[in-house]
């Protein structure tokens, strides 16, 4: 099944009780708006999750800014909304998909099967009259075993090892995954730079805006677009998907696979722990 369904395809089944739908509404540099945005109004029944608090780790000198948390720790936040192993988990936001497509990247990390996100903004379901509400749900805790799926993360000496072979077109001993910049064309190239201490990109990886995946309108685009919009990548090809800190990768990660592509990793460090070893190289031109 597609990892990103419709506002229909969710008003139609939010009762159900395998399904728990999950609020991860964010803003960088105001990481308290999230949780006031829930507290205010959500879709019926829906839980919070927190970028900060919830999904991730907290940053050290090497990781990213981003970091996965303990995988332990987060099955026991999940279980503590009431997320078990079979349940059907559905992401939303207001950012584009962006902090929703974290939280599936986590779940399928840990193994989890029924994961998806709503291929609309949390205003759009506004807009559409369908109910909202300020009331806090109940959950009953479940219990929730990981299994580790560590074919969806790469590391930094891997992306190392990828970064110097596409550079100097040598031997990897395997056909060469590619590496995907989700930031925009104007960081990637190194023009400019607000939140890091290094402009640039990772050498010999190539540039996919992650907003792009998106329609005008802010949602998902359909599949048929998103093959589309990836047509010059084969779909038999190896990707990991970079950007600053782990997180806006993620609705990238999440349209390569909508569009079919299987083989598709995160660099969960990003480009906050790539410039964090100071003898990392930095590029600034096209591919």
């Amino acid at each position: 099944m597609n990892p990103i369904v419709s506002k229909k395809w969710l008003l139609a089944r939010m009762y159900e009780p395998d399904l728990v739908i999950v609020d991860c509404r964010f803003e960088l540099g105001s990481p308290e708006a999230g949780q006031a945005a829930y507290a205010k109004d959500h879709i019926p029944g829906a839980v919070y999750l927190d970028l900060e608090q919830d999904l991730s780790a907290p940053a050290g000198s090497h990781g990213g800014a981003h970091p996965l948390p303990d995988p332990e720790q987060l099955a026991g936040r999940l279980a503590k909304v009431g997320i078990s192993q079979t349940t059907r988990v559905i992401a939303y936001d207001d950012q584009g998909g962006l902090f929703a497509s974290r939280l599936w990247f986590m779940l399928k990390w840990l193994g989890h099967e029924e994961a998806y996100v709503l291929e609309e903004s949390f205003t759009a379901w506004q807009q559409a009259n369908f109910p909202v509400t300020d009331a806090q749900p109940v959950r009953v805790p479940s219990t929730y075993t990981p299994h580790l799926e560590p074919e969806w993360v790469a590391g930094i000496e891997e992306v190392r090892q990828i970064s110097k072979a596409l550079s100097e077109s040598a031997s990897f001993g395997r056909p060469l995954p590619v590496l995907i910049d989700s930031r925009s064309r104007e960081r990637y190239l190194g023009l400019e730079e607000t939140m890091y201490a290094k402009a640039g990109h990772i050498p010999g990886a190539m540039n996919f805006f992650w907003k792009d995946v998106l329609n005008e309108d802010g949602s998902f685009k359909a599949a048929e677009q998103l093959q589309e919009h990836f047509s010059g990548l084969d779909q038999e090809q190896e990707y990991i998907v970079y950007c600053g800190s782990g997180v806006s990768a993620c609705p990238n990660v999440l349209a390569l696979k909508a569009a079919g592509f299987n083989n598709v990793r995160l660099y969960v460090g990003s480009w906050s722990d790539w410039i964090s070893y100071e003898e990392n190289p930095v590029a600034t031109r096209e591919k």
